[in-house]
């Protein structure tokens, strides 16, 4: 079930609302929201249901257990939950990219293991190695109640795309949350932005994205480029618009789950890139792994290697291939040499010009991303350097990127790119003056609700009138 699809909406969302706000204390409300949330899970994955709630109550006797004993006690323990959770998370995952990969270097076929991927399995092993870390170290209380660390671990809105929500950042919340007629209010408006980013933009550009991709030989350097810069705003949109929605659900219940893009296109490096997209999954790895390294802590080299460890394995996070092993690669490589040698340089450079560089680095590491096998990442780069192509514009391309799509692409893009500091310009702007008596405030809310209306419709109106509707993250 994906939150842009009818049974969600018009549904599992409205049912849910309602049975969660009959309920009469925290204990029940907390009961419902893992109820439905195990019912959200079922809907597509139901035979991994018992996985799911294996790895809590696992989760849940080791944290217990790292809290009752003293801390020169504690290694094993802590090294058994790491065990479990980075155990289902290889076996889920990597089994087959593993056996595929032995049986090249061995020069032996061996069989894969042939084991289908738990929805989110990478989303709810992180939270759960995230709570059994903090408390190994002092940062939280162990949580008693079984109850509560279900639902950290299994709340629907972010179970299976994220955002990565620290145990620390809403223990007090799952205990104690305030629903109030303004946070419902607010998380309507984030909720209805969330959708419009994927329903109205990144469901319209996947389209040309996925056309371009799938040209082959065909593919016109032209074609090329204008494949990859859909992708490159389709997979924003579409996630950005998925961790919105998160949010504004999170928010209509009193839960405040963390910020995960912050307009990442208008970085000026990648290491400023790396800070605005995919916020939580970014953190995470500094805090788990780049500092355990030792982070920069320890020399030079010591860093570059850390860095190049970290992106290595956040390429792995993504996918079991050698593609997600060269995107986080490329990463890692770029990082290293802009600590090494580049931040200075680029500092001097006009801030477009830092901007485009940026831009470019990150549109090319998305070939890697997109493209599903590495002849096919290489077929590309050859399309965007000019070399191949039938010299003839693909038809249905062309179709797909001129009129609405073409108006859809130029918005978006402006909106992608437009800097922070202008975005506060444009607001404060556009803030109606009641003081000044320039504009009513009864005006300004009909204005602003007359937008909120607008966007809810043309998504709805966009669900019901289109079957492509893919959540790129949920592969992950």
């Amino acid at each position: 079930m994906v939150f842009t699809s009818p049974t969600f909406l018009y549904a599992f969302l409205p049912v849910f609302l309602v049975a969660y706000f009959a309920m009469p204390g925290m204990v029940a409300r907390n009961a419902m929201f893992v109820a439905f949330s195990l019912l959200f899970y079922a809907w597509g994955e139901p035979v991994f249901v018992g996985i799911l709630l294996a790895s809590t109550v696992v989760n849940w006797l080791v944290g217990m257990r790292l809290a009752d004993l003293p801390a020169g006690r504690r290694k094993a323990v802590m090294a058994l939950g790491l065990v479990w959770n980075l155990g289902i998370l290889i076996a889920a995952k990597y089994a087959d990219f593993i056996l595929e990969t032995v049986s090249a270097i061995a020069g032996v076929e061996m069989p894969k293991a042939g084991w289908a991927l738990p929805l989110g399995v990478s989303f709810f092993t992180f939270h759960a190695i995230s709570y059994l870390v903090d408390l190994y170290r002092g940062n939280v209380g162990a949580e008693r109640s079984l109850l509560r660390l279900t639902l950290y671990i299994t709340m629907f809105p972010q179970l299976v795309a994220g955002p990565i929500v620290r145990y620390r950042t809403i223990a007090r919340q799952l205990a104690h949350r305030r629903a109030t007629l303004w946070r419902a209010s607010t998380g309507t408006r984030i909720f209805i932005i969330g959708m419009a980013q994927k329903v109205l933009v990144a469901n319209q550009l996947g389209l040309a994205a996925d056309v371009a991709f799938g040209l082959g030989d065909r593919l016109d350097a032209s074609e090329a480029w204008l494949g990859l810069a859909c992708y490159s705003l389709q997979i924003y949109y579409d996630f950005a618009g998925y961790s919105n929605m998160a949010i504004g659900l999170g928010f209509i219940v009193g839960l405040a789950l963390p910020r995960n893009f912050d307009l990442p296109y208008t970085a000026q490096s990648i290491t400023e890139f790396w800070r605005r997209w995919h916020i939580s999954l970014s953190r995470w790895f500094r805090d788990y792994l780049y500092i355990p390294l030792g982070g920069n802590r320890r020399g030079a080299l010591r860093t570059y290697a850390n860095l190049a460890i970290v992106f290595l394995l956040c390429g792995l996070w993504h996918g079991a291939s050698w593609n997600f092993v060269i995107w986080g690669t490329w990463y890692g490589v770029f990082l290293i040499v802009e600590r090494a040698w580049l931040l200075g340089p680029l500092a001097a450079l006009p801030r477009l010009l830092r901007t485009a560089y940026a831009l470019a680095v990150v549109m090319l590491g998305w070939v890697w991303f997109r493209a599903d096998t590495l002849p096919e990442a290489l077929d590309y780069f050859r399309a965007l350097a000019g070399s191949g192509g039938n010299g003839a514009v693909d038809a249905e391309l062309a179709a797909l990127v001129t009129g609405y799509s073409a108006l859809v692409f130029a918005v978006a893009a402006v909106l992608a790119l437009t800097p922070r500091w202008l975005w506060r310009r444009l607001r404060r702007a556009s803030l109606p003056s009641t003081a000044a008596g320039r504009v009513p405030a009864a005006a300004a809310r009909l204005a602003a609700n007359t937008v909120w209306a607008g966007l809810l419709g043309l998504s709805m109106a966009g669900i019901a009138g289109s079957g492509y509707n893919p959540f790129l993250y949920f592969r992950f």
